[in-house]
């Protein structure tokens, strides 16, 4: 009687193993035969870089201008602004409104887009301020002492006869 349990024991046994052996994932396939994962794209609906940068800008509205300030906490001057708006989405552009300029590739006006960067001979025959294109003939700065990161009008006759041209360091996609 004890011969028979034991084996009805090691049969049940077996079967179990057989079960779980059957139930078991089919080990993964070796790496060179599996498809590499492709980057998805973006959504259709997600903001260019050019966007996504001009909206750092734009939350810096109401920060108050500072000269050689390049940080909401101690202010803005304007290329300080354009330099911490790039800055904070990877894009390294240089510190000066006329290094900017010099650096960035032109755009002609009928081609302005938002995030590109429009620049200003204010006080003399070299480019001395700079600005973020918002579009609509409107464009995002840091003006001068006593003032704050807000929007201009490019239609303005002040801008307009300062006006120097306008350039780009983000691709458009």
């Amino acid at each position: 009687m004890l011969l028979i349990i034991r084996s009805r024991t090691c049969f049940l046994i077996g079967c179990l193993a057989l079960l779980l052996v059957g139930c078991a994932s089919s080990p993964p396939a070796p790496v060179s035969d599996r498809q590499p994962e492709r980057p998805r794209p973006p959504p259709a609906d997600a903001p260019s870089l050019a966007d996504q940068i001009l909206q750092t800008a734009q939350n810096q509205r109401g920060v108050p201008y500072r000269f050689g300030g390049d940080r909401p906490e101690r202010g803005f001057d304007c290329s300080g602004l354009v330099a911490f708006s790039h800055a904070q989405h990877g894009v390294r552009v240089p510190r000066t409104a006329s290094a900017q300029a010099r650096k960035a590739s032109d755009v002609p006006v009928r081609e302005l887009r938002r995030g590109d960067l429009v620049f200003f001979r204010v006080n003399g025959r070299k480019v001395d301020h700079v600005g973020i294109y918002a579009g609509g003939g409107r464009f995002l700065h840091a003006p001068s002492s006593g003032g704050e990161v807000s929007y201009a009008e490019l239609r303005n006759p002040y801008w307009r006869q300062r006006f120097s041209g306008a350039g780009r360091f983000v691709a458009m996609e």
